[in-house]
């Protein structure tokens, strides 16, 4: 049963996602990490799960991720208030700084917070990959399969570099074939 409690949380964390996360779609994995941590909307491994189904199907990452932890926390309305709630800061400061970068774009701390984000968003990426790939790889006991894969699509890129599409539908069909076999779980 969800609760106002709980719908109170929904928007409160991802209206944040929404304000603070900066470098794309991929920007919200530090926050939608820490939601796995706090909150019982989803674990660190269906985040995972839910990275790789984002990578490939429509829009970003944060905005797929908020209508997921939406839906199964409370169903379809949920669903629509997560992502309605991640979107919101964007479209409201997209407008505003839309207005006010014509009239700062020469300005040295307008610029310089813009170098800064890059870094600042990339710091934020690994560290959340690090933490993802040690919950679910290292230790797990899929990380022998989990290595194989890796080398196999390493050598792959650097000896015959393929369409990023190609190495999403591999892995893919891979995964799948894993799962059902129950090679992995």
């Amino acid at each position: 049963m969800l609760t106002f409690w709980t719908l109170t949380h929904i928007v409160k964390e991802f209206f944040q996602i929404g304000l603070f996360s900066f470098g794309g779609g991929y920007g919200t994995l530090p926050f939608l990490y820490d939601i796995s941590q706090n909150y019982s909307w989803y674990t660190p491994q269906e985040l995972t799960q839910m990275i790789a189904v984002a990578t490939i199907t429509p829009g970003p990452v944060g905005i797929n991720v908020a209508t997921y932890a939406g839906m199964k926390a409370g169903g379809v309305l949920t669903a629509l208030i997560a992502t309605t709630s991640e979107i919101l800061p964007a479209l409201i400061l997209g407008i505003a700084v839309s207005k006010l970068l014509k009239e700062f774009s020469d300005n040295f701390y307008v610029q310089s917070a813009l170098w800064a984000l890059k870094p600042t968003s990339c710091a934020l990426l690994t560290y959340v990959a690090i933490k993802l790939f040690h919950q679910n790889i290292l230790t797990n006991q899929n990380i022998l399969i989990g290595g194989i894969l890796f080398t196999v699509l390493l050598t792959v890129s650097l000896l015959k570099p393929k369409d990023p599409l190609w190495y999403i539908s591999f892995t893919s069909v891979i995964g799948i074939i894993l799962v059902k076999t129950g090679l992995i779980f």
